[in-house]
């Protein structure tokens, strides 16, 4: 199904003989590298592509970092990646993921905020995350505080940057408005409802499976409506019907969805679209008469706190407090060693991905 595809996977590497390195005053010495395991991609295509392969443990500029990865996340967009059809791709070969969390293994000469032995997670990476050591720039390392399992850090980036921007920086969403999560129970669409319920937003949220409209109400929705039932849509026009639509929607496949965003959206209201899959046939008078704004949404964020300040509750442009961010609470939606035999596991795990 469609939302199978959003739920975001966390993967715990299995432990191996640690590789000779060398760390001196945080620097790394490259010519001490010894080899790891990764997952490998040498063709586009399903998932019989994937490889577990040993390969040389990746080598770091001054500017970079190399961690010992503890857990990687799994993302749906990894396998539009893996088949060919995104509309950036990876020279091959390459190591898929963005997303992990681990610990600092070394740092290069320039390196001043991050040293060797820090618990972090990572929103993006050089060498690919779907390995037991990473490469990644300085930029894209976050402490990871002790409270917080390697597991959930490494699930949690991507979900919860795309989500507050989609609503905030993109949708400018704000207490008193009504906004509804259309695919509410992957990643993104759990975080969303848990960023509104922090900021006090009243939140509807829709799922296709009893057990995923179980998650989207301890997520925070006030309603969950099932997307697969053909009159959900006029049930959503009904709960809303006093603010006259809905103020804000968090789209996640919106080659499917679009046209019933912009039959609920309200005056002025705003759809971000943050997943497609494909086209779709939209009749612009129904924007035309509700001036309402369709936007994209991209993973990067501009200003945004960081996952530590969310979770820690330390104030950051006054972003949150200690009491609100208590309440984000971190899910992953499950778990699984990575280099066992990995292809057919792989396998299984990417089309439960794709649905």
């Amino acid at each position: 199904s469609p939302m199978a595809s959003r739920f975001r996977v966390a993967l715990s590497l299995l432990s191996f003989p640690a590789p000779i390195l060398r760390s001196v005053h945080g620097s790394f010495t490259a010519r001490y590298l010894g080899t790891m395991q990764a997952v490998r991609v040498h063709n586009f295509g399903p998932a019989e592509v994937l490889q577990v392969e040993e390969i040389p443990i990746p080598t770091i500029t001054p500017t970079q970092v190399l961690v010992k990865v503890e857990a990687t996340g799994i993302n749906p967009v990894e396998t539009y990646v893996r088949q060919g059809s995104y509309a950036r791709l990876p020279t091959l070969p390459f190591t898929p993921g963005n997303e992990g969390a681990g610990v600092v293994e070394a740092v290069g000469t320039d390196v001043k905020s991050i040293t060797a032995g820090q618990r972090v997670y990572l929103s993006g990476c050089v060498s690919g995350t779907y390995a037991q050591y990473a490469s990644c720039e300085a930029s894209h390392i976050r402490p990871l505080p002790e409270n917080i399992s390697f597991k959930a850090g490494a699930a949690v980036a991507i979900a919860y940057r795309t989500a507050y921007r989609a609503l905030f920086q993109r949708a400018s969403a704000q207490p008193g408005n009504v906004v509804l999560v259309h695919g509410a129970s992957g990643g993104v669409g759990l975080a969303a409802l848990q960023l509104c319920k922090w900021k006090g937003i009243k939140v509807l949220g829709t799922a296709s499976t009893e057990k995923g409209r179980q998650l989207v109400l301890e997520a925070g929705a006030e309603r969950a409506f099932d997307h697969s039932d053909p009159g959900y849509v006029e049930e959503i026009r009904a709960f809303v019907s006093t603010n006259g639509g809905v103020d804000v929607i968090v789209e996640m496949l919106a080659n499917v969805n679009l046209q019933k965003d912009l039959e609920l959206v309200a005056r002025h209201g705003t759809v971000a679209i943050v997943g497609n899959r494909g086209t779709i046939d939209i009749n612009p008078r129904t924007i035309m008469l509700q001036e309402a704004n369709i936007v994209g949404v991209l993973g990067k964020v501009i200003h945004t706190p960081s996952l530590y300040f969310l979770i820690r509750g330390r104030k950051q442009d006054t972003v949150c407090s200690e009491h609100v961010c208590s309440k984000v609470a971190l899910r992953v939606n499950g778990t699984k060693p990575m280099m066992q035999s990995s292809k057919d596991w792989l396998k299984e795990l990417y089309n439960q991905l794709l649905g």
